[in-house]
């Protein structure tokens, strides 16, 4: 066991999973612990958060389920994740889709990276995201979800422009630090 893990942290499921750890341009340096990946100072490592819209223009957030090891119970996009070794951020995303949401690929056909971003941060006392995270977006054409209660803990819909322009409206949403660093990028 690592001196930065915990006997608790050996059995965690994140334990037995690995991410793909990346040069700041998001260029594959190796395969890393997810764990490992996301305590101590962390390992930059490749991950994506997806933004759901509806046809009019308003955005799904998905609340993390509570037992989540990092901002469980906070506000997301629809869903975030890492890529597996090989997998595209496209991929990863079908894939998260279907687990998290039950939404199939009839249900859009827009599927496309908008962005790129890296930042750091820590949570309490817990962890860290240190991510090269690219931001996808696709619009619905069926809204029919059947969400996964172990990944999600609430849906919302909100209107974007609202929630990016102005976010002090929705302040009692505790949003995770990836999803509100994307809706201040352009899309």
């Amino acid at each position: 066991m690592s001196t930065r893990q915990t006997a608790d942290d050996a059995v965690h499921e994140n334990a037995a999973q690995d991410v793909v750890a990346v040069e700041a341009d998001d260029t594959a340096i190796e395969t890393v612990n997810r764990l490992e990946a996301h305590t101590g100072d962390g390992i930059r490592h490749r991950a994506f958060t997806a933004l759901v819209f509806d046809r009019d223009d308003n955005v799904l957030l998905a609340r993390r389920a509570p037992g989540k090891r990092l901002w469980g119970s906070y506000w997301d996009g629809t869903v975030a994740s890492h890529p597996a070794e090989g997998q595209s951020q496209e991929e990863a995303t079908r894939e998260r889709l279907a687990e998290e949401l039950g939404i199939t690929d009839d249900q859009y056909h827009d599927l496309r990276v908008t962005d790129r971003f890296e930042y750091k941060r820590y949570f309490e006392n817990a962890g860290v995201e240190h991510e090269v995270c690219a931001v996808l977006q696709l619009t619905l054409s069926e809204v029919d979800l059947e969400p996964d209660r172990e990944e999600v803990a609430g849906l919302l819909w909100v209107p974007y422009d609202r929630l990016r322009n102005s976010p002090e409206d929705y302040r009692q949403l505790r949003l995770c630090p990836w999803f509100e660093i994307a809706m201040r990028r352009d899309l």
